[in-house]
């Protein structure tokens, strides 16, 4: 395959959905930001998770019926047909975030659309966080561990004409075994999408901080795994429920290169350069010279079994 070493990407951020907003105006929008990233020649976009409807999980839904109408059986390729020719003619790779239903299985998806139009990789959200009941002292709920099963895909990367992708959602940016497992395969950019509210019941000392953890976690990544990060959020208030915004696109180097200005629909665009992974891989943090892996795998079977 001809990678290119340089290009131009995207973090498609999206401004609050309305419960009440149908699936066909959220692709509008999208369409719109996917027509902007055309202008400014982004061949890599990145829109949020969940991106298709509000976030869902705020809310103990108890008709089967409502429930279902979140969840897509295979990715919406008709409900995004716009979206899909728009990927052909201009040769861009797109990530979209969606809920999945595979023979009656839950899980929270992204998957990568390439210029061919077809799906070049899948994966399945592992770190769910939040809650199983319905727990009524909170503002808004947080059902993620009972509406989506957790992830059964690893953390696959996939080789493209743009390097070599890998995927992770939201409350996997938090952990840093995420970027190292994907950076163990050779992974170059990190493509993730978040639903974050600033309000976090269980700690609400720290909702000031909750922007700056929120880039602490990838740039500690992208620096310690030499790779790139492009984080796409859903963002603004909700339905009462005030999401982060701060989508960015940050380099091997820690450093944020682009970043939102609001939190509303907004393109973030950056230029990437794979090179940079592989001046910080070969000279600050090489995997084939300084870490052994066979360690790794000791401590987790010590912890894990």
């Amino acid at each position: 395959m001809n990678n290119k070493s340089k290009y131009t990407a995207a973090a498609a951020q999206l401004g609050p959905i309305d419960p009440s907003e149908p699936k066909e105006s959220v692709v509008a929008r999208m369409l719109n930001l996917l027509i902007e990233a055309k202008t400014k020649g982004t061949e890599l976009v990145v829109f949020p998770e969940l991106c298709l409807t509000t976030f869902f999980p705020r809310y103990y839904i108890t008709d089967p019926a409502n429930l279902d109408t979140y969840y897509e059986s295979e990715v919406p390729i008709s409900l995004m047909s716009d979206m899909f020719e728009l990927v052909r003619k201009e040769k861009i790779i797109i990530s979209f975030g969606y809920a999945e239903r595979d023979n009656g299985i839950p899980f929270n998806t992204s998957v990568y659309v390439d210029s061919s139009g077809n799906i070049v990789g899948k994966y399945r959200k592992i770190h769910l966080p939040g809650h199983y009941e319905y727990e009524p002292d909170r503002p808004f709920q947080h059902l993620e561990k009972r509406y989506f099963t957790k992830g059964n895909l690893g953390f696959p990367t996939f080789d493209t004409t743009l390097g070599r992708l890998g995927m992770c959602i939201c409350n996997d940016r938090r952990w840093p075994e995420t970027y190292r497992v994907l950076a163990l395969q050779g992974c170059e950019v990190v493509t993730l999408g978040y639903n974050t509210p600033k309000h976090y019941p269980l700690a609400p000392e720290h909702d000031h901080l909750q922007e700056f953890h929120n880039h602490l976690c990838m740039q500690a990544a992208a620096y310690a795994n030499g790779m790139w990060v492009i984080a796409s959020a859903k963002a603004g208030l909700e339905d009462n429920c005030e999401l982060i915004g701060g989508s960015c696109i940050i380099s091997p180097r820690g450093e944020i290169v682009a970043e939102a200005n609001t939190t509303m629909d907004e393109l973030v665009v950056a230029q990437i350069d794979l090179n940079e992974c592989t001046l910080i891989r070969e000279n600050i943090f090489d995997f084939n010279f300084d870490i052994y892996i066979p360690l790794y795998i000791y401590i987790y079977y010590i912890f894990f079994y």
